[in-house]
């Protein structure tokens, strides 16, 4: 059977089974496609489509049964709501002979196939037009039992549609609420921010269906930067400065979410690379009057619009982001509070303990130095001297006891080691090795020696160092390393550790080296790097990030005092 040979309507068995098939599709893709088809079949129409258009009657979705792949390839954009197709009505139908002769007919575009009969109908979901109907080329035309097929059928997929939106809707909130919980799990865990930040763009992009997703934080001077990249425009993106009118800063500021359409068609939008992107979507990472940052989803041009459904579900995600990173940041609270008491403690052990023994043995030997004065022999004061030595002894147990109880897993390793050990765990962010150069005053250490020397040497670091700073230097390093590994595209990265004299007059210098992609010019500051400045500052140091002599790469420098 030939497609110009196609049987006239069915009957109403056959109505009953394409309604039905329609009613047990969830899925809204295939939905259309069934619709479009058991459309075409129950009226003898040779084209079919349906067409979901925007408030601006451009076309978001368009399905269709008829024309060959290779014609669909040639046609450049789907129909808008334009001539004829524009004179649907939202309630009943457009039925035509041949149409074009009607009035609004405004010509074929090129490589389109000739048509001349013609059905069209609005579907209508919630008394909304979803999106219309067209069927074109039947034999003998259209007529009144085919215009009570299409109105069955548009109300049975209305139905279907509405339940396969609420079917998704649930679906999509669910993996919301699951990534939501999932970064919760990691800040309470003790993961990275940064790796938590990553986490929280990567799955917003996946479940939103969008191209890129961005995350807007607060950076140096009160200025808020895209600081995380996930998807197209990465490097383009990174870095990028939020004008102080911009919806980001509403966001931000006053916990306002909003969809935006079209970023390419907006009039006022001074960031070039976002007028790249079409849709683009703002849900302020915001909890109790505290906000964090802003998440921003973006999709090329010509995608489908964000729906509000879209936006409430990823408020209420960024919302529950937001409150985990309150929530760790209380913990870390918790954490410091605790670690105070504790050294309370201790201080209190060291004086009741420790010194009132010290205190004791001190009378002890005074006892001595009197009686020595007066002539006492020698053998009549060495049971003294001996319960003396015995104090002795035993408060220096008391304080290896205490000292024992301070430290934590670092702190009998040398910062030589530290330092080596996050040079060779940034080997699998980079794909290749850092170098890892120090030098104690002016003179380069190798700490792969094992002599009295080089032990010296480690030594030295550690006093001059001393523990509460090298913990700052293993953090400068760390970061200092993952910024590179995130941002540079570099083939080497340099660490260098300057030690130089002790004390105040002293200095403890890092230079992190890549040779990489540079600074963009929009870049102000790389992820991370307002911690790297507030370190500095916290010992009344220097920061700066910039380009190195070579003119190739970036140079991070760090330099402090070392008391």
């Amino acid at each position: 059977m030939t497609i110009d040979q196609r049987p006239a309507p069915a009957g109403t068995s056959d109505l009953l089974r394409a309604v039905l098939s329609l009613a047990a599709d969830l899925d809204l893709p295939s939905l259309l496609e069934r619709f479009v088809e058991a459309s075409t079949e129950l009226t003898g129409a040779r084209y079919g489509a349906i067409n979901i258009l925007d408030e601006h009657g451009v076309s978001l979705t368009f399905v269709q049964s008829g024309l060959d792949d290779s014609i669909v390839a040639q046609l450049a954009n789907s129909p808008h709501s334009i001539g004829v197709l524009g004179q649907i009505p939202a309630h009943g139908v457009l039925r035509l002979e041949d149409l074009t002769d009607h009035p609004a007919f405004q010509g074929f575009p090129s490589n389109h196939p000739p048509m001349g009969s013609f059905l069209g109908a609005a579907v209508r979901v919630r008394e909304e037009v979803f999106g219309y109907l067209y069927l074109s080329e039947k034999e003998g035309g259209f007529n009144e039992d085919d215009e009570a097929v299409v109105t069955a059928l548009g109300a049975a997929v209305a139905v279907a549609i509405q339940n396969a939106t609420l079917y998704a809707d649930a679906d999509r909130r669910q993996h919301w609420l699951q990534a939501g919980q999932k970064i919760t799990t990691m800040l309470l865990e003790g993961a990275e921010e940064e790796e938590a930040l990553q986490q929280i763009a990567s799955t917003a992009r996946e479940i939103a269906k969008a191209d890129t997703s961005a995350l807007v934080l607060p950076g140096l001077g009160d200025k808020l930067v895209i600081e995380i990249v996930d998807g197209l425009a990465h490097e383009e993106l990174l870095g990028l400065t939020m004008p102080p009118d911009g919806k980001s800063w509403l966001a931000f500021t006053r916990g306002i979410g909003e969809v935006v359409p079209s970023l390419a068609a907006a009039k006022r939008l001074s960031l070039a690379p976002m007028r790249k992107f079409g849709p683009a979507l703002y849900a302020p990472l915001r909890t109790a009057g505290h906000s964090v940052g802003v998440l921003v989803l973006l999709r090329q041009v010509g995608s489908p619009p964000f729906a509000r459904s879209d936006l409430v579900a990823a408020q209420s995600f960024a919302a529950q982001a937001a409150l985990a990173f309150v929530l760790a940041e209380a913990r870390h609270a918790q954490d410091v509070a605790a670690l105070l008491d504790e050294r309370e403690r201790i201080a209190r052990d060291l004086h009741d303990l420790a010194i009132q023994q010290l205190f004791a043995t001190g009378m002890q030997l005074e006892t001595v130095r009197r009686r020595a004065a007066r002539g006492v022999e020698p053998a009549n004061l060495t049971s003294i001297i001996e319960e003396a030595l015995d104090s002795v002894d035993s408060t220096v147990r008391q304080i290896r006891t205490i000292v024992h109880q301070l430290r934590d897993p670092d702190a009998a390793t040398s910062l030589v080691e530290r330092l080596s050990r996050e040079a060779s765990l940034a080997r699998r962010g980079l794909g290749f090795a850092p170098s890892l150069v120090f030098a104690l005053d002016g003179r380069v250490v190798d700490s792969s020696k094992k002599d009295h020397d080089a032990q010296s040497d480690l030594d030295r670091i550690d006093d001059v160092v001393g523990a509460d700073l090298a913990d700052d230097v293993v953090a400068v390093v760390r970061e200092g390393l993952a910024n590179a590994a995130r941002h540079a595209h570099s083939s080497s990265v340099a660490v260098r550790v300057a030690i130089t004299g002790s004390g105040p007059t002293g200095t403890v210098g890092i230079e992190v080296e890549d040779d990489g992609a540079g600074l963009s010019v929009a870049r102000d500051r790389h992820s991370g790097t307002q911690n790297l400045a507030a370190r500095a500052r916290q010992h009344r140091g220097t920061f700066s990030l910039g380009s190195p002599p070579s003119g190739r790469g970036t140079l991070l420098s760090w330099q402090v005092p070392l008391a």
